[in-house]
């Protein structure tokens, strides 16, 4: 099979590349390499640098014989989007919607998309989220990924372009940036292995979802072959604090030093954690990783690349 994935040299994209062509799929990424990086591309993948806006890109899905897109592409910072709310939907829903729109015009078959759960549906007042629950978006960002949705429903009905949403917990992992807002692991991991010290937001009693990164990639390679427009939550149905997160990352590091407290920052969530049952069901997915194992492997990852 022949998938275009955007934001294939991006921190999740990447993965995504890597997971199809193991599988022995074709790949074509585009990036316009704003935050994507050289070095995360599989040389394996033929390589377009370009944005969604960038003329070619119907050429492109034509010439190539495209039969997938997977759609990782997004402007993803929460603050830049509540203080740049008209840059960050330019971005993120019109770029999207002229990628929906080519893909009509190539008669691309599926459109795989990620979305977030976590920025999506608000904040939790009781258990895990399911695919099911009202979307509140705290931030401009969580906004346009549901719009985003709303228009890949609208695709499907209008032109018959079938589509999976997956709705991303905080995803973790080699090869995120440490700079990334949403990069909280990579932050911390950073910072401990370069012994700095930290502040939380908040009391730290915040919870998430963290799913890790190689999970997430498998997920984009089960939606291939999903028969149904669908939607589905891809994280771990766990509970962990940021006070948690950062005592495990400082026992895998070795670091010392305690947190200090500041206040909370605009549009962040105190409880978001998403229920993967429907994804458990139907998609035949589950993580494969805990916490544990992925901080380490993620804690490895930085000690060898972060230099």
């Amino acid at each position: 099979m022949k998938i275009l994935v955007t934001g294939g040299a991006g921190f999740i994209g990447s993965h995504v590349v890597d997971a199809y062509l193991n599988a022995g799929h074709e790949v074509v990424v585009i990036d316009d390499l704003s935050t994507g990086k050289k070095e995360n591309l599989n040389p394996k993948a033929k390589f377009h640098e370009m944005s969604l806006f960038d003329e070619r890109l119907p050429a492109i899905l034509n010439d190539e014989k495209i039969e997938v897109v997977n759609h990782h592409a997004a402007h993803i910072l929460v603050k830049a989007s509540l203080e740049k709310p008209a840059h960050d939907v330019k971005l993120n829903v019109l770029g999207s919607v002229i990628l929906l729109d080519a893909c009509r015009h190539a008669k691309v078959k599926k459109f795989i998309y990620a979305s977030s759960g976590g920025a999506q549906y608000g904040e939790a007042d009781k258990g895990p989220f399911p695919e099911t629950t009202h979307s509140r978006p705290f931030s401009v960002y969580g906004g346009s990924k549901y719009v985003v949705e709303i228009y890949a429903d609208i695709f499907a009905q209008s032109f018959g372009l079938e589509f999976v949403v997956l709705r991303y917990a905080n995803v973790y992992g080699p090869r995120q940036d440490a700079k990334g807002e949403g990069g909280v692991v990579a932050i911390f991991t950073h910072g401990m292995l370069h012994h700095e010290s930290f502040k939380i937001f908040g009391d730290g009693s915040n919870i998430r979802d963290y799913v890790y990164v190689k999970d997430v990639a498998r997920a984009s390679l089960l939606a291939l072959d999903h028969p149904h427009n669908d939607t589905f939550n891809i994280g771990t149905g766990v509970s962990t604090s940021t006070n948690d997160l950062f005592k495990d990352l400082a026992e895998a590091t070795g670091y010392q030093e305690p947190p200090r407290k500041v206040e909370p920052r605009l549009g962040d969530l105190q409880k978001s954690v998403l229920d993967i049952s429907k994804a458990k069901k139907l998609l035949k997915w589950e993580p494969a990783y805990d916490l544990k194992r992925g901080l380490r492997e993620t804690v490895e990852y930085y000690r060898s690349h972060d230099r």
